[in-house]
């Protein structure tokens, strides 16, 4: 059986993580966007140091949609480089993993 699979990314504000969440479950990649308002970032970009506000967005789905998921999540990031994590689940709860499984089939 299909493993979930998070994936983490962030944002530059809320309403671009929601527009681009909201976009991705309706196309069933994902069954759910945790949009995560108020990080502060510190990181590395073309030889300086950077500083700036973002929101995380994790992304649950399932193992078999990663690719595919990260290729619309890139199209759609307004970011040239977006971080894209993918985060391998080990155990979930059955019911957990069946509403991914859902919601992430075909229609």
């Amino acid at each position: 059986m299909e493993r979930p699979l998070l994936v983490y990314t962030t944002f530059p504000d809320a309403a671009i993580a929601l527009e681009v969440g909201e976009a991705l479950v309706r196309a069933r990649l994902a069954a759910c966007v945790n949009v995560i308002p108020g990080m502060q970032s510190v990181y590395a970009w073309k030889g300086a140091v950077e500083r700036g506000a973002e929101v995380v967005a994790i992304l649950k789905t399932r193992d078999g949609l990663g690719g595919a998921l990260a290729a619309e999540l890139k199209r759609r990031h307004p970011y040239e480089t977006p971080i894209i994590l993918h985060l391998p689940v080990s155990d979930a709860d059955p019911d957990t993993a069946a509403w991914i499984r859902a919601e992430t089939g075909p229609v």
